[in-house]
């Protein structure tokens, strides 16, 4: 199989009017389109990303309570979160035949159209869901016998923003990042580009891996030590996604706007690469809907990608 792009990422929330004014306000985020779906079970609001090559963040919500993604919140406890990735394959049946013989069984779809999955290695446990969708479909709760139109635009005055201009990378938790990266190089063409060196940071390792034909990076992250973050997460979520990365035009503007928003921030990081300066710092989940949210920024390009940042050490 091969994913050619990532098109969104997929949020869950019980509340989805107050998670798109969040969206809007502390992330200057644009809601393009919105939907309700009975026969799905669910209703969402699609929101555009600033800077990130037409890649979007899109909200749902549960509609009755036998939509799946009650039952997705039921089994958090009730708590919003980071639901699935969506990306885009040239052959929605060839992906599902080939997950198949992986042992990859896909949860929910329709043929031909858009289907699930999670990616990992199926002897880990459940990851990160995938939903995958063929050329001209929208794959989404929504695409057929919906209620669709264009999102109303935002009312009043949401406040100063992160002023965000890229999503720059999904970040997944795993055992061991050589490992997870040749199975997805085997399984869905993730590129390696690099690596942190294995004793450079106490606790923690990290591999980055390019989607071909898609802005957004895969990062995996592997617990060293003893009582690493890393492991703590592993031991309660698994395999899941630990963290979704943003870049952001201005330092200075982007904590301002989380003051503003009375949103805090914490792991806060700061240096220089070749005499540029970069900064980052971490989003907690119950602040943002349920993701852990990275920010960081950087006075020249690249210079971050190789500066000695280590993940918050958020469990």
């Amino acid at each position: 199989m091969q994913i050619y792009r990532i098109d969104h990422v997929g949020q869950v929330t019980p509340d989805l009017a107050s998670q798109v004014a969040l969206l809007e306000g502390l992330f200057g985020f644009r809601p393009v389109r919105s939907w309700d779906d009975p026969g799905e079970g669910c209703r969402g609001v699609r929101l555009a990303v600033p800077g990130s090559w037409g890649q979007a963040w899109e909200v749902l919500e549960p509609a009755g309570d036998a939509s799946p993604l009650r039952e997705y919140l039921d089994d958090h406890g009730g708590r919003p979160g980071l639901h699935h990735i969506g990306a885009e394959v040239t052959d929605v049946d060839a992906v599902r035949a080939d997950l198949e013989t992986r042992g990859l069984k896909p949860t929910a779809g329709a043929r031909g159209r858009w289907l699930e999955a999670s990616l990992s290695p199926p002897e880990y446990g459940t990851g990160v869901l995938f939903r995958m969708r063929g050329p001209g479909t929208l794959g989404m709760c929504g695409d057929a016998g919906a209620s669709a139109r264009a999102a109303e635009a935002g009312t009043g005055d949401r406040g100063p923003s992160l002023g965000i201009v890229a999503l720059d990378h999904v970040c997944q938790a795993f055992p061991d990042r050589e490992e997870l990266a040749r199975w997805y190089t085997d399984l869905a063409g993730f590129v390696p580009v690099w690596r942190t060196p294995m004793d450079e940071h106490p606790d923690m390792a990290d591999l980055v891996m390019n989607i071909p034909g898609s802005a957004i990076c895969w990062e995996i992250i592997m617990p060293r030590g003893e009582d690493s973050f890393i492991e703590r997460f592993w031991d309660r979520n698994g395999p899941a996604a630990h963290h979704v990365t943003f870049e952001v035009a201005d330092w200075d503007r982007a904590m301002e706007a989380c003051g503003a928003h009375d949103t805090p921030t914490f792991g806060e990081n700061e240096g220089s690469t070749d005499g540029a300066a970069w900064r980052d710092a971490f989003i907690h989940p119950k602040h943002t809907g349920g993701v852990l949210v990275q920010l960081f920024w950087e006075e020249r390009p690249g210079v971050w990608v190789r500066s000695d940042k280590v993940p918050a050490p958020w469990t």
